[in-house]
This record gives structure tokens, C-alpha cells and sequence, in this order.
């Protein structure tokens, strides 16, 4: 699957510190390793049935400036990122809506793209549909079972008088899990850190299904649905047709491209769990190591103060907001004035301070003129102040201060240093075109 156009990335002098960033299974702020030339990246993709909310928008900026930060500090980044391309919310929007499911997540994807493009984002070295990995998938689960670690269900009805065929496989979390005292294994809990009463209530909201009749335990996560009538299907070799779930897909792609464990592992805070607890504990049922060295997560976003959600349909759609004729740069800025941990709220008053402060930077780099090599200071200054603050757990909302304090202090008439400079590191940096 294609990714998108990569922005202009302006090349800064030197290099830059290498960042840390909070290690949401480990609870505090990490060094990432210094020692290295590289670093790898998996963030989880959309379920392309109405792309992008700006809680999508806020998870890929956030990481883009992860992406970023390591260009600038010399690393090479292979980044990965998936789509899930075929599950149960878009085969239900897909019937709600007449539309193919195939038409249906090719014109989303399409969209995302297309957003992803206007904010800037560096696209992934490589783009994977859920639909594309089947095949390797298969083998995965066949191995699960082959290993005991996996399980067959038996079919039922359920109480609405749906019959649900036997055959779907099931990854068994207590099988997969290693001695529950030891940090350095995978157990139930590994990544989220949450306690099984916690999980409960996620794992139905999240995707789950934890009443299944048949089911080891209540958190054993679906890995093959066996074909319904009316919904896709695919060959699962000895697994019969069917589709994949939706857990072991990122584990699959992750391992196909960047091997285990990666550096990162990213995405909203509410894949924390159940979704990357389970992509952990499939990559150490099946390679006996861990799946990244790293996890990070970003804060949930709301609408003027409640919780953004599909079910609410209070979704802010970045497409819209660009049909609307709004900047996509202030839309990227109106991010960024929020640190990617931290839970928020979009409004209208949050765009237009925004606006206000993109064209605040536009009109001092418009009105400073260029300064000889000696007189370099405030640009110079500026460079390593955002550096710096991106470097300290991607700190955007300092380095956008930052920016505006040179801003003003150049609108006021004093020394400014290159202009040049400030638009380059604002540009490579924060992703802003200025």
C-alpha cells in the first residue's frame, strides 16, 4: 500500500541531542539510546471508516515529531505503520452506509492520506493494509495452535438467535504468559499496567469479547474469525476461511519490517490496552523476545471540553476543517500547543489562537531582514532552544514559546539573527510551513 508525498525537511547545522520521551509501561521519562545511528518506529494506523478525527491527527504529530527528532540528531528512522483495512466497525459502517467495504476503506485511506500530506507528517517507509498481511499472518496462527497457545472455539447461538460458526481461534494469555514476578517477561498487565478489574471493562469496550462461550479466559484475544456469511473471507490455510483479528496484525507487520523488539512502539492512550498488551504478548509467545523497548502514548482529545468519540459524532475532521479553507499549518500549531501526553479539548478559541500565532511568525521572519554571520545570535539561540525542548519528551509547547518570544522581540525591531535559520528550524522541527 502507498504512503503519502514527504515534506521539505530543511537541513540544520550539527546535530541535535537525542530526545527522551515517557515510557508509559515503565510510568517515567527514558533517554533513548544515544549509542546508536538508528531507531525504529511502529504507530498504529486508522481503521479507515471516517478519517481523521484530531485525535488521529494529535497520535501522528506527536510521533512525527519523534520521527523528527531523530533525523535531526543523526539517526536513520525506518518507521512502520499499518491500516486496518478490514475489521468489524468497518464492515458495520460499510452496511449502515450501502457501500462496499473495499470502496469504503480505499476512499478513506485516500483521505487520511491526503490530511497526513497537509499536516506535514513524514510518511512511513512502509504502509501496510491489514488485507496484505493475511498470508503472513496464517503461518502465525497456525504456530500458535501447532504450540498450544492458541485454541479453537466451537460454534453457538447467541441469545438474539445469530448462529456463530466453530472454528474461531483464540490466543490463550495465560499459556503465553511467563512467570507473572518477572519484569523482563511478558505477563498479563506487562504494558498498560492495569490490574485485571481495570481490564475488564476495556477489553468489552475496546473490541473484546469477553462472554464468548467457549473461551479459556475472559481476556483470550480473538485471532482468526472463522467466515460468516457476508463478510469477507480469506484462505487460513488449516485455519479454514475467514479473517484475521485485529491484535495479531500489528505484531505480523511489525516483525515482517522491523524485527523485535523495536524501539518505539506508539499510539493513543487507549491502545494501551487491551491492543498493545496482546501485540506484546503475541511477539513473546512467538520469538521469546519483547516487542519494543519503548512504549508511548498520547492523550486522548475532546470537543469544547467532552470527550470526542465516534458514538457522539462530535468528531472535528481535519479534512473539514481544510475544506473550510483552514490552514492546515494552524491546525498543526493548535496541536502542538498541547504536549502529546496530556488530554485536551479542541475548540474554536484553540484555532484561532492559533492562526493568531502563525501569523504572528510569518510577519516577524517576513519583516527581519538577513544579518551577517556575526549577528546570528537570536537565530541561533532559537535553533538550540527548540532543539532542546523537543529533545526533553517532545516538549512542542515550550519550543512553540519559544518562537513566539523571538517572534515578538523581531516585531519590536530588535536583532533577529537569519531569518533563514528560524524558518528552517521551524519548518524541520515542528513540521510548520512558515
Amino acid at each position: 500500500m502507498r504512503a503519502w508525498s514527504a515534506p521539505n525537511i530543511p537541513a540544520l547545522d550539527d546535530h541535535a541531542p537525542v530526545p527522551s520521551i515517557f515510557d508509559s509501561r515503565l510510568n517515567e521519562i527514558v533517554q533513548l539510546p544515544r549509542e546508536r545511528s538508528s531507531a525504529s518506529l511502529y504507530v498504529c494506523g486508522i481503521t479507515p471508516y471516517d478519517a481523521t478525527h484530531m485525535g488521529h491527527a494529535a497520535t501522528y504529530v506527536a510521533f512525527d515529531l519523534l520521527n523528527r527528532a531523530w533525523r535531526d540528531a543523526g539517526f536513520e528512522v525506518n518507521y512502520v505503520q499499518n491500516v486496518t483495512d478490514v475489521d468489524d466497525p468497518l464492515l458495520e459502517r460499510a452496511e449502515q452506509t450501502g457501500v462496499e467495504w473495499e470502496a469504503l476503506a480505499e476512499g478513506q485511506t485516500d483521505l487520511f492520506r491526503a490530511d497526513m500530506e497537509a499536516l506535514e507528517v513524514i510518511p512511513p517507509q512502509h504502509y501496510i493494509g491489514a488485507t496484505e498481511s493475511v498470508d503472513w499472518i496464517v503461518p502465525w496462527v497456525e504456530q500458535m495452535l501447532a504450540d498450544d497457545l492458541a485454541y479453537r472455539v466451537e460454534g453457538y447461538v447467541d441469545d438474539e438467535g445469530n448462529e456463530h460458526p466453530g472454528g474461531d481461534v483464540y490466543f490463550s494469555v495465560r499459556k503465553a504468559a511467563d512467570t507473572q514476578n518477572d519484569p523482563a517477561r511478558w505477563f498479563l498487565g506487562y504494558v498498560s499496567n492495569y490490574s485485571e478489574r481495570e481490564m475488564a471493562p476495556l477489553f468489552a469496550e475496546r473490541g473484546g469479547d469477553p462472554q464468548r462461550p467457549g473461551k479459556y479466559d475472559p481476556f483470550d484475544a480473538l485471532l482468526w474469525r472463522a467466515h460468516r456469511e457476508g463478510e469477507p473471507q480469506w484462505n487460513g490455510g488449516s485455519l479454514g476461511p475467514g479473517r484475521p483479528g485485529w491484535h495479531i496484525e500489528c505484531t505480523v507487520i511489525a516483525e515482517r519490517y522491523l524485527g523485535m523488539p523495536y524501539t518505539v512502539q506508539g499510539g493513543g492512550n487507549d491502545l494501551r490496552f487491551p491492543h498493545h498488551e496482546m501485540g506484546a504478548g503475541h511477539a513473546f509467545a512467538m520469538t521469546g523476545d519483547l516487542m519494543a523497548e519503548h512504549y508511548a502514548h498520547t492523550g486522548m482529545v475532546g470537543l469544547d471540553g467532552e470527550k470526542m468519540s465516534k458514538s457522539k459524532g462530535n468528531l472535528v475532521l481535519v479534512s473539514t476543517l481544510r475544506e473550510q479553507g483552514v490552514d492546515p499549518a494552524a491546525i498543526r500549531v493548535a496541536i502542538l500547543a498541547n504536549h502529546y501526553r496530556s488530554d485536551w479539548s479542541w475548540s474554536d478559541e484553540l484555532l484561532s489562537e492559533a492562526t493568531r500565532r502563525l501569523e504572528s511568525w510569518r510577519k516577524a521572519l517576513r519583516t527581519s531582514g538577513s544579518t551577517a554571520p556575526e549577528d546570528t545570535g537570536p537565530s541561533d539561540r532559537l535553533v538550540d532552544e527548540v532543539r532542546q525542548a523537543l529533545s526533553q519528551d517532545l516538549d512542542a509547547p515550550t519550543a512553540l514559546r519559544a518562537v513566539d518570544d523571538w517572534a515578538s522581540k523581531a516585531l519590536a525591531g530588535e536583532p533577529s539573527g537569519d531569518p533563514e535559520a528560524v524558518s528552517d528550524v521551524i519548518r524541520a522541527r515542528l513540521g510548520v510551513a512558515v
